[in-house]
């Protein structure tokens, strides 16, 4: 018997699923899409459940969605844009926040089991968002000259190292930001998922091999729950940083001067 059980490690496949729907065609349905779909249906009906109806005394659904809204406006947008500034951006700021933490948390939900931030395309398209978010919030306070003065040329440089420091603004401003806005969530999210198939395809491996490995798949399966829970953490964890970053940006870009 022990012959017969193969063990499955984790493979980067797991982020190339076969085609659901439209195969080969630029329409292609993974089982990642399907995810992504389910993590934006369920995080719609929660938005709808806990803002239709609002109660002075608020309901288990008003709380948690009023408790969410708070967290980004007051620890996310006042204290890092500032009140006057970061009322416009508390809309955008949950949007993010609330996407990122509903598409993240799909990896721990049994039978979805991939994050939905796990292919580029969405930490890639979410950083461009948060950067459009940056440059417009600079030129509508700024004007375009002067936006770009700020971000290129910080206060007390001599002019003879401007052109040098103005190149390497430019690259860490616009250029290496959104890069690592993107790979920050993409791999962490990659990472867990691997992570938490390794774990559990060896409690599988361990628990069907009928000798002295059978012994080890209560401590695999443990460490899965363990990493399990750890995950969650992450998921709110990386849903955070991302947002606070987009505030830092966006505070940056409207600051008088950097």
């Amino acid at each position: 018997m022990a012959d017969e059980v193969e063990f499955h490690p984790p493979s980067i496949g797991d982020f190339f699923p076969e085609a659901l729907l439209f195969e080969g065609t630029p329409f292609e349905f993974t089982r990642i899409n399907l995810v992504q779909v389910i993590a934006t249906v369920l995080l719609v009906v929660f938005m709808l459940l806990g803002t239709r109806n609002m109660k002075v005394i608020p309901g288990r659904f008003q709380q948690i969605a009023e408790l969410g809204f708070s967290f980004v406006r007051e620890q996310v947008a006042y204290q890092v844009i500032g009140e006057r500034e970061g009322k416009r951006f508390v809309p955008l700021l949950s949007v993010l926040f609330f996407g990122i933490l509903f598409f993240n948390i799909m990896g721990v939900i049994p039978g979805l089991n991939i994050q939905g931030t796990s292919v580029i395309g969405v930490p890639l398209l979410l950083a461009v968002v948060a950067y459009i978010a940056f440059i417009y919030a600079g030129i509508r306070k700024h004007g375009f000259g002067r936006f770009m003065k700020n971000s290129l040329v910080p206060g007390g440089v001599p002019g003879y190292l401007i052109p040098v420091i103005s190149v390497i603004e430019f690259i860490s401003t616009f250029i290496f930001r959104p890069v690592s806005l993107t790979l920050r969530l993409l791999l962490n999210m990659m990472v867990g998922h691997l992570m938490l198939v390794l774990f559990f395809a060896a409690t599988h491996f361990f628990l069907l091999s009928f000798n002295w490995l059978t012994v080890l798949s209560p401590g695999s399966l443990a460490l899965g729950f363990a990493f399990t829970l750890f995950e969650i953490f992450v998921a709110f964890l990386q849903a955070y940083v991302f947002t606070i970053l987009t505030a830092v940006y966006i505070q940056l870009a409207v600051a008088d001067e950097h």
